[in-house]
């Protein structure tokens, strides 16, 4: 074993896609990696201050996350390099449609198939946006006959916070809350 130090080394890292409005109703969309599971029906994103994004979650205290795929790589990787406080035709230029979010003031992508629907519950600190996840917005491609997400359908894509690579999602290798029962 060898000691790599204190690092942010947390695997799976999802690519998360922000989706948001500004003060116009003109839709944004921001890459971010930061970002995982608070509590049920919770979610966590840390976002600086500087970014169009964070500045419309102010304003509407609403947004949308929806999940990167190996299909979307592309325009997800633009929506994370390119600011909209610079480039204000960046969702055209990604090649993404919005449409109004039935549930909250934010814009669904229909390139992803994945959206969480959410409201922002506070700010845990400066960067660190909580929010609460009011519905899933699901592309039935990506659902089993039962409604359930399918990950081999999906694909979701994930960070690689140390090579700064993405990677999509492999294939089952298991069953939760059984494959164990034989240890026990």
């Amino acid at each position: 074993m060898k000691d790599l130090g204190a690092k942010t080394l947390f695997f799976p890292m999802p690519v998360l896609i922000i989706g948001t409005y500004d003060k116009d109703g003109k839709p944004n969309a921001m890459n971010a990696a930061w970002g995982g599971i608070a509590d049920e029906n919770q979610i966590w994103v840390c976002l600086d201050k500087s970014h169009a994004t964070t500045k419309n979650i102010a304003l509407t205290k609403e947004a949308t996350i929806a999940f990167a795929t190996t299909e979307t790589l592309k325009a997800s990787d633009y929506v994370g390099i390119t600011s909209a406080n610079k480039v204000p035709d960046k969702i055209a230029k990604a090649g993404l449609t919005a449409s109004k979010s039935k549930n909250v003031n934010a814009p669904i992508f229909a390139q992803y198939p994945l959206t969480l629907e959410c409201r922002l519950v506070k700010l845990l600190d400066e960067e660190k946006h909580l929010f609460q996840i009011v519905n899933v917005v699901a592309d039935e491609k990506i659902l089993t006959a039962d409604g359930k997400v399918d990950l081999e359908k999906f694909r979701p894509l994930i960070f690689d916070c140390s090579g700064h690579g993405y990677y999509e999602f492999g294939k089952r290798a298991g069953n939760a809350f059984s494959d164990g029962k034989d240890l026990a």
